[in-house]
């Protein structure tokens, strides 16, 4: 318990996370056809911040073999298992569900059945008194991503070699929806205040899981529909006291290109520009207990107008930044 408690974090960080997409659909709208989701008034393609989470929650799960809640299960009946079925299945508590990573991490709230439903299913496996419901506001916190250029969708169409259904002899057309290229920008926070209020464990092996997460989750997220999604740049700053940040770390990043935004196909085709982010942490130096970075060889990187390697930018904090590998 004493080395629990000396690995339980203490003070703010904030994560800047960079991912982009080559012919594949970040986050697809059901509701729109599947389409890319892109905000129509300046082009920009969203990644909603509950896909980047799925991202993390399946690499803890099939990568790590990590508990996660949130994650699909089915039941002897072959139903898709709810929150409160799960809650009820394992016999869990409000103090268990904290030896969930993803609940430590991002919060949850699990609604329980009442009493009457507790007896209706004489459910030998829920002993729990518990009822009502249970919250927990994540001490992690991402806005939702957000492309660093204007993007176009393409609609790609084709067809299969095997029919539909019964009586038909011919294949099928088939149709999706695309980003021919986006770089996408993450920026999130973890609160050291909202672990503490509610009493969540977040140690910062917990942290580490998280950034390892984003970076190979992301890598290793091969389905259909996202395989071509490759992590470029990931930045978390630690700072040296509790309450405090600077904000925004996705608005200090600029991608500049001699090409439109839409002509952008590759990290060749651009440089970021890290002037404003380099600005911020130099003002904010005495403050900054450490910066990880982990950096894709492919990126370039620009600033005050002079071509830079990310750590020679930061070299003026000396030990404190700390370059991340992973396998």
């Amino acid at each position: 318990m004493e080395n629990l408690n000396n690995n339980i974090i203490k003070n703010r960080s904030e994560i800047l996370f960079l991912y982009d997409v080559t012919d594949a659909n970040p986050n697809g709208d059901p509701l729109d056809e599947n389409k890319p989701r892109i905000d129509p008034e300046t082009d920009i393609c969203i990644v909603t911040d509950v896909r980047l989470k799925r991202t993390c929650r399946d690499y803890w799960a099939e990568y790590k073999n990590l508990p996660v809640f949130i994650l699909r299960e089915i039941s002897e009946d072959g139903k898709l298992m709810t929150k409160s079925d799960k809650f009820s299945k394992y016999n869990l508590s409000k103090e268990k569900l904290k030896d969930y990573i993803d609940i430590r991490l991002f919060g949850g709230t699990t609604t329980l059945k009442s009493k009457d439903e507790k007896r209706k299913s004489k459910s030998d496996e829920d002993s729990s008194e518990e009822t009502g419901a249970i919250t927990f506001t994540g001490p992690v916190q991402f806005k939702f991503g957000r492309s660093l250029h204007k993007v176009e969708y393409m609609l790609v169409k084709g067809t299969t070699v095997m029919p539909s259904g019964e009586g038909k002899d011919q294949g099928t057309f088939t149709e999706c929806y695309i980003l021919p290229y986006a770089l996408i920008a993450f920026y999130g926070v973890v609160n050291e205040n909202a672990a503490l209020c509610q009493e969540l464990p977040v140690t910062e092996q917990d942290v580490q899981l998280l950034l390892e997460a984003l970076w190979c989750g992301t890598k290793n997220l091969i389905s259909r529909s996202k395989f071509g999604q490759m992590p470029r740049l990931l930045v978390r700053v630690e700072y040296n006291q509790s309450g405090f940040y600077i904000g925004e770390l996705d608005k200090l990043v600029k991608l500049i290109s001699q090409k439109s935004d839409t002509a952008i196909r590759s990290p060749e085709d651009f440089q970021l520009d890290i002037t404003r982010l380099v600005e911020k942490f130099t003002k904010y130096q005495d403050k900054i207990q450490k910066i990880e970075v982990a950096v894709d060889d492919s990126l370039s990187f620009v600033c005050e107008g002079k071509f830079v390697q990310l750590k020679d930018a930061l070299s003026f904090l000396g030990d404190r930044v700390k370059v991340l590998k992973f396998d």
